[in-house]
């Protein structure tokens, strides 16, 4: 799974989609900016130094400072696809960022996104 495509897609390209779809539901840059350092332990200027680069998405998961262990308490379904069922762990830990971006976006408190 290594070579799939997702993997290989710059962050730069995605991060932009992630912030959109909170926006639109009404809620904050600011706040999808807080999920993602929660999840993986980047810096707000080390998140907005990636955004601008040309790394891979895989490489920005692979690369993280600091995988917060409570990542693994996010349970249920993104794209048809149970979270905790993922065997491969680096596609696991994207669709939970997909999964935490979701429930931001679906207005759940930030204290319950973030596992609080």
């Amino acid at each position: 799974m290594k070579d799939d495509a997702v993997y290989r897609m710059p962050f730069s390209k995605i991060y932009p989609l992630l912030v959109a779809k909170v926006v639109r539901k009404g809620r904050t840059k600011e706040e999808a900016d807080a999920v993602i350092r929660w999840l993986t332990g980047y810096s707000q200027a080390e998140l907005d130094a990636l955004a601008e680069s040309d790394a891979a998405y895989g490489a920005f998961f692979e690369n993280a400072p600091a995988m917060n262990p409570k990542r693994l308490a996010v349970k249920g379904s993104i794209c048809g696809v149970r979270v905790e069922e993922i065997q491969e762990p680096l596609m696991r830990d994207i669709r939970i960022l997909d999964k935490l971006i979701d429930e931001l976006a679906k207005g759940r408190p930030m204290e319950k996104v973030l596992r609080e």
